[in-house]
C-alpha cells in the first residue's frame, strides 16, 4: 500500500499531467477546471441547439419514434447500435421527465410528481418537445468522444485566457501571492 503514497502505480499519470501543465504554461488545477467547464459547455450548448433545431424542423418525433418503435425481435433489432440507440431513447425519456417536472418545461407541470400510470402513458409514442429533448439527449450522448477530444484540445487555451486570469484576480482580491508552477 505504500506504493500508492509514493506515486507507484499512478506516477506515470502524474508525470504526464505535470508535463502537459508545463507545456501549456498553466497550473494543473487550472487545466482540470478548464476541462470540466468545457466538457459541460460541450454538453449544454448542443442540447439546446439540437433541441431547437429539431423543434423547428419537426424532426424529433419522427426520429425518436422511428428508433423507439422498431422492436420486432429480428436479428437487426439486436445489433449493438440499435440496442444502444434504444437505451439512449429510454434514458432520454427519463431525463426529459425529470428536467421537465423540475423546471416545468416539455409540457410537464413544475414540481408535480408523476404516478406510474402517467409514466406508462409517456412510454408509448413520444410527441412534441419531449421527443425533441430525447433526440437532443441522445445526440449529445453519441457525441461524447468528440466532446472529450474538443475539451482536451481547448483546455490549455481556455485555462490561459479564462481560468488563470480569474484565479489570479481572486488572489489579488484576497491580497495573496499565487504559488508558482
Amino acid at each position: 500500500m505504500s506504493n500508492l503514497n509514493s506515486g507507484g502505480r499512478f506516477a506515470p499519470y502524474k508525470n504526464a499531467l505535470t508535463a502537459i501543465s508545463k507545456r501549456a504554461g498553466t497550473p494543473l488545477p487550472s487545466l482540470i477546471v478548464s476541462f470540466a467547464i468545457l466538457h459541460e459547455l460541450t454538453a449544454i450548448l448542443p442540447i439546446v441547439g439540437i433541441f431547437y433545431t429539431a423543434r423547428s424542423l419537426g424532426a424529433g418525433e419522427r426520429i425518436v419514434n422511428g428508433v423507439a418503435l422498431q422492436r420486432d425481435g429480428s436479428i437487426e433489432d439486436q445489433y449493438w447500435v440499435n440496442t444502444r440507440l434504444r437505451s439512449w431513447v429510454d434514458e432520454g425519456e427519463q431525463w426529459a421527465g425529470r428536467v421537465g417536472r423540475r423546471y416545468g418545461i416539455f409540457g410537464f407541470e413544475k414540481g408535480k410528481v408523476v404516478d406510474q400510470t402517467r409514466t406508462s402513458e409517456l412510454s408509448g409514442k413520444l410527441v412534441g418537445d419531449i421527443a425533441n429533448a430525447v433526440l437532443a439527449y441522445g445526440a449529445v450522448k453519441a457525441l461524447l468522444p468528440v466532446r472529450i477530444g474538443l475539451s482536451l484540445y481547448l483546455s490549455p487555451m481556455f485555462s490561459r485566457t479564462v481560468v488563470e486570469p480569474i484565479r489570479l484576480g481572486g488572489f489579488r482580491l484576497l491580497g495573496r501571492r499565487p504559488k508558482s508552477m
